[in-house]
């Protein structure tokens, strides 16, 4: 061992002697610093225990290793470390091949690569030096003080602290669990960047989508997703742009922007929304869309802008609704200035010339309260200049008006309405319903109407009314209408007029979702596999198969 050891150093003083000037010229040249036994072999030197090499700033340590001197190249055995004298990064594993030309290290079995506080873990590793880049090629971990992140695929370049997963990528961080096939991640502001679809789940259980990639500043929680769908237990968020600020709990949607509110089962629509979440209030804008879902029926409202406001903390809970109103369910219909609707009491309210439709009748007033109950139209109240239209079988205008009118609805149609102050009423007296006898008008402090399938069937009025029948053959336009009659009908929406307003990407629930993939896939052999598997079987154990197919084929 003694002879082995003074050989090694009077080789290792011949060789510096020598080939000094060489090696300081060529600076790429591997430098033997340290080796307890060199042994020569064919085409290669052995150096065998606590081998030191150096390749310019390049430090490496191994247990042995095969150096190449003429390609300048080494094969690593055992605890490999490779080191910068100058940068931070440090790795090791059981296996390397190292070349001094190229300054490309390829790294085998149990790799790990650290650069400060970020540690990669792989089984296969090729690390250039030269440009600083390492890249692993079959499933590798990273990670740092916050995250841990896996992929199949990955290349980490150093100098910009930037690392690219491909392929099945996982980003766990105490917060939540991300899931991409392409994420970039910034090792010192922490931010990761996603293209294409990616899913999130937070330990909370809220979940956050995007069918277009993404961006998260995983310090700040502030997440940026494009064409994407943020889920919490009492809200649903999309749009094409959608920012999320988690500490905040604040999100605002751009393009196409929808806010669910579970709870109340309102969904709305627009061009452009935010919404905070601990206050459960929400704007939205550019062409809106409410939809209110009941158990039997849906009712649409539009509109330019909207503000809702549902926090248990705060005593009024509505939705206000500026400009363009339209309303439409299965039993109204109405267009209004600006809207109201109370989710304490279901109470929809109407204002600057609202008018309502409900099956052969037209309803306006300077402003109007109506309120659903039990999903279906139960009442309306009508203040200030009340006019009510209803159409006979022979769609004569039946008309009612004065200070204040109520008006109730049973499955869905009206059934009374009472008048209080200044009533006029102006009805058509028709026999058999296939002929009009004339009008009767009459005035009356108090009237009290009572309806059936839309028609008219009594008429009950105050003390000392003033009537007066016209007949038929007199009627005309003064005669026949009163003061204020409008009928309005083709401004009455339809739900062409919702659609047209605005065409409403539907939130697919059967979209891809990386969370709903087997983590491992299963792979069924191919005939010719199994075909292959059983003769080599048979061969090995001296006996036919006992598949017939087989052994026709074996015959042939």
């Amino acid at each position: 061992m003694t002879q082995k050891l003074l050989s090694l150093f009077l080789f290792t003083l011949f060789f510096s002697g020598i080939t000094g000037k060489v090696i300081g010229q060529a600076s790429s040249t591997l430098e033997i610093r340290q080796a307890d036994v060199l042994e020569g072999a064919e085409g290669f030197e052995r150096l065998i225990g606590s081998v030191r090499m150096k390749n310019q700033n390049t430090l490496i340590y191994c247990d042995s290793a095969h150096f190449f001197r003429m390609e300048n190249k080494a094969r690593l055995f055992g605890n490999v470390i490779i080191e910068d004298e100058v940068d931070s990064v440090k790795t090791r594993s059981a296996y390397a091949e190292y070349d001094g030309n190229t300054k490309l290290a390829k790294l085998r079995n149990k790799v790990v690569f650290t650069n400060e506080a970020t540690t990669l873990y792989t089984e296969y590793l090729d690390y250039d030096r030269l440009a600083n880049i390492a890249y692993y090629y079959n499933d590798g971990k990273v990670v740092d003080s916050v995250n841990v992140l896996t992929s199949e695929r990955g290349k980490y370049e150093v100098n910009l602290e930037r690392i690219t997963f491909q392929n099945e990528v996982v980003l766990v961080n105490p917060d939540y669990t991300m899931k991409t096939d392409y994420l970039v991640y910034l090792t010192v502001p922490k931010t990761a960047e996603t293209k294409g679809l990616t899913n999130l789940v937070s330990k909370d259980g809220n979940k956050l989508d995007a069918q277009e990639g993404s961006f998260y500043n995983t310090q700040s929680k502030q997440f940026r997703f494009f064409d994407g769908i943020v889920e919490t237990e009492t809200s649903r968020i999309k749009g094409k742009e959608l920012f999320y600020d988690e500490l905040a709990a604040y999100y605002k949607g751009e393009k196409d922007v929808s806010v669910l509110n579970k709870e109340r089962q309102v969904e709305i629509f627009g061009d452009v929304g935010e919404y905070w979440e601990e206050r459960k209030y929400s704007l939205v804008h550019g062409n809106a869309l409410v939809r209110r879902y009941f158990e039997k029926d849906t009712l649409y409202m539009t509109s330019d802008s909207l503000i809702s406001q549902d926090n248990e903390a705060d005593s009024a809970k509505f939705l206000l609704a500026f400009r363009a109103i339209k309303i439409l369910n299965k039993d109204i219909s109405g267009v209004a200035d600006s809207l109201v609707y109370n989710y304490s009491d279901s109470s929809i309210r109407l204002f600057q010339d609202p008018v309502m439709w409900n099956n052969k009748s037209q309803i306006s007033a300077d402003s109007m309260v109506f309120y659903i109950v039990n999903e279906q139209l139960d009442r309306v109240y009508l203040k200030d200049n009340g006019f009510v239209i209803t159409q006979d079988t022979l769609f004569n205008s039946n008309q009612m008006k004065g200070r204040t009118l109520n008006g109730y609805f049973e499955d869905g149609q009206i059934s009374r309405l009472d008048i209080d102050g200044n009533g006029e009423s102006l009805y058509f007296a028709l026999e058999g319903d296939t002929l009009t006898q004339g009008v009767n008008k009459t005035l009356s402090a108090t009237i009290k109407l009572r309806f059936a399938d839309g028609v008219i069937t009594r008429v009950t009025y105050g003390v000392k009314p003033d009537g007066r029948f016209t007949p038929f053959q007199m009627l005309d336009e003064e005669t026949s209408k009163l003061s204020g009659y409008n009928w309005r009908i083709e401004e009455k929406p339809s739900m062409e007029d919702i659609i047209d307003w605005r065409k409403v990407e539907e939130v697919d629930p059967k979209a891809k979702n990386l969370f709903n993939l087997p983590d491992a896939q299963l792979r069924m052999p191919t005939e010719d596999e199994i075909r292959k598997s059983i003769e080599k079987r048979t061969q090995t154990t001296g006996k036919r198969s006992l598949n017939p197919k087989l052994i026709l084929k074996e015959n042939e």
